[in-house]
């Protein structure tokens, strides 16, 4: 074994170990983050060639980045303890229940449409956060919440959160746009076909699968050639949003249209029924208002500007000869945060729910006190998971890995390998927007080298970042607090992996083909 292949199974033993205790000891994950960030160190200390400045570095740097995911995460608890406390959660599903009977339909609605509505405006862990508890009150389980939400929205990933990751990838490689935003499209359409299919079949089972499998087919249409003809156009941010937005009006229209249980339950509402219903749906409401305000309402965008915060962090060069550029962090403003719009759709909720009398013996301090309470575990995950990723990339050795990857494979082949190539990047680092930073540069030198057309490589790119970060342990540990799962991610992981791969893999053969071979 040569020097290099122990270099690269080194720089693979984080990921290793990480995969290994999470999926195979079923380790929660505080403590499979914890003994990772661990060897992560130690493994960059000693064979890699970093230095206790760099690591320091690499820590701070990873304390800013956690930031970004805990915000989400305590925001997201604090609404879950509000409209948990209220009762108005189980209301919802009740009413979907009472609506339709039809498991794949919940499945359509709550796992796959509504989540990828959420991503095309917010994202960043936002979907699973806000979906997987509305499922679990449909009744399903705890852990096909989290399998259905985290399937369903993966294929918004990358035109999601207003386009972030594809405009990163544009800003990496310095190319146009138009150069692999329709290519993108292409794949990502198809992993949500995919995806869409997958999330009906859990949801549902065959027969109800094969019974919703109509309106399964339209609504992937109108999301996959929805986000193809709107990435072509100017307006390529709401690339996921519409598609979503139009696909749910689609969907509820047609059942309550064609179906005749809800036509008549529709018929039979009471308006204390509809009153509830309304109430339940307040929160939601609000949140999707209150991010498109935060997002399109320009003089509130300018008027909190000051307030963006970025560390800059200087360059480091490991004694390897593994430089870190000098940058500046990702910018964080708390107030247009989703984590502090999630805080404040859950502190108006619980206004107006305590002046409707649904939270009338209940104080805010015991539901913050609950929130803050049920996000310890989740935190330390999150900070060591985070940490880790940006040690290794400190050190060299997720450019190592990627770079092991791309050489060993012949050119026939790489087209198969390059979507998995963006699934490791946001695997370890819970984002494609990262996995994008990491590894476009090198997908498109790849890409020349080999003789590949570039948007296609591109595209693979960025479609396995989308889904491989679907199966993150980061993302995953955000979905698992929200219902209860804490220490339960190696559970989800291990079942995600699996679906994961195999959308990837079939993303990898669509490439092949269109890349001409």
């Amino acid at each position: 074994m040569s020097l290099n292949s122990i270099n690269w199974l080194l720089a693979f033993s984080p990921v290793f170990i990480l995969i290994l205790l999470m999926t195979v000891f079923k380790l929660g994950g505080g403590k499979a983050g914890l003994l990772t960030w661990l060897l992560a160190q130690l493994v960059a200390f000693i064979f890699f060639g970093t230095n206790l400045k760099i690591l320091g570095n690499a820590f701070l740097k990873s304390l800013f980045l956690a930031l970004d995911v805990l915000l989400i995460i305590w925001g997201a608890m604090v609404l879950y303890q509000v409209t948990k406390s209220a009762g108005t959660i189980k209301k919802i599903g009740d009413f979907l229940s009472a609506f339709t009977h039809n498991k794949a339909y919940h499945g359509i609605f709550l796992g796959w449409l509504f989540p990828s509505f959420l991503q095309g405006m917010g994202g960043f862990g936002v979907p699973v956060a806000v979906s997987a508890p509305l499922l679990v009150s449909a009744g399903f389980s705890p852990l096909i919440s989290i399998l259905l939400t985290s399937i369903g929205h993966g294929w918004g990933v990358s035109f999601g959160s207003m386009g972030s990751s594809i405009r990163t990838m544009q800003a990496i490689t310095a190319l146009p746009l138009d150069t692999f935003a329709p290519a993108s499209a292409v794949l990502l359409g198809i992993s949500g076909i995919i995806s869409g299919c997958i999330v009906v079949f859990i949801a549902g089972g065959k027969d109800q699968f094969l019974h919703a499998l109509p309106l399964t087919i339209g609504i992937a249409a109108i999301l996959s050639i929805g986000q193809y003809l709107i990435a072509k156009t100017d307006f390529w941010i709401i690339a996921v949003t519409l598609p979503s937005l139009l696909g749910l009006i689609f969907g509820i229209f047609l059942i309550g249209t064609f179906s005749k249980a809800s036509r008549k339950w529709i018929r039979g509402l009471q308006k204390t029924e509809i009153k509830e219903i309304l109430i339940a749906l307040i929160p939601y409401v609000l949140l999707v208002s209150l991010i498109l305000f935060f997002y399109f309402f320009q003089p509130l965008r300018v008027f909190f500007q000051p307030f963006n915060l970025s560390i800059h962090f200087p360059a480091f060069k490991t004694s390897m000869g593994f430089l870190t550029a000098a940058e500046n962090s990702k910018m964080i403003n708390i107030f247009l945060h989703p984590g502090t719009i999630l805080v404040i759709s859950g502190l108006i909720t619980f206004c107006l729910y305590k002046k409707i009398g649904l939270l009338k013996d209940i104080k805010l301090k015991k539901i913050l006190k609950t929130a803050i309470s049920s996000s310890k575990k989740t935190t330390i995950a999150i900070v060591s998971l985070v940490s880790s990723a940006v040690t290794m990339r400190h050190a060299g050795m997720i450019s190592l890995l990627a770079q092991g990857i791309s050489t060993f494979f012949p050119r026939q082949i790489y087209p198969i390998i390059s979507p998995f190539i963006g699934a490791l990047g946001a695997f370890i680092t819970g984002s494609n927007n990262n996995s994008n930073v990491l590894f476009a540069g090198l997908q498109v030198e790849t890409a020349q080298m080999l003789q590949l057309p570039v948007a296609w490589v591109l595209a693979a790119q960025t479609t396995g970042a989308a889904i491989g970060s679907i199966m993150a342990p980061a993302k995953v540990i955000l979905g698992c607090a929200t219902v209860g799962l804490e220490g339960k991610e190696g559970y989800v992981i291990s079942r995600l992996i699996i679906i994961c791969l195999v959308i990837i893999l079939i993303i990898g053969l669509f490439t092949y083909l269109f890349t001409g071979y």
